[in-house]
């Protein structure tokens, strides 16, 4: 009986080659991401901290400002894009020069 059992289940590489392209493309550049990321880490570890912390701002600000002002934010950030858009102006929200 579990020998019927074995031989009804697909093989490994069977349910691997079921697997699509796309999935294997992401996980590559998810792994080449967190290589280069430790090692950009690496290297940011030995440099000064205050010149870190204003790199980090600014680049948090430049994205942020970009997300407000464009609205082309990820889903996980739109609560808190929502809530800065009432105060920052956004691309919809600037209107023509003389009620166009």
């Amino acid at each position: 009986m579990t020998f019927l059992a074995a031989a009804a289940s697909p093989s490994v590489s069977d349910r691997l080659s079921e697997i699509p392209a796309e999935f294997w493309t992401k996980l590559g550049i998810g792994i080449l991401g967190l290589i280069v990321l430790v090692a950009v880490l690496r290297k940011v570890a030995k440099i000064n901290k205050v010149v870190l912390a204003v790199v980090v701002v600014l680049v948090v600000s430049f994205v942020g400002f970009n997300w407000i002002y464009e609205r082309n934010e990820p889903k996980w950030a739109t609560p808190v894009v929502n809530w800065l858009a009432n105060y920052f102006p956004s691309k919809g929200k600037i209107a023509a020069p003389g009620g166009r």
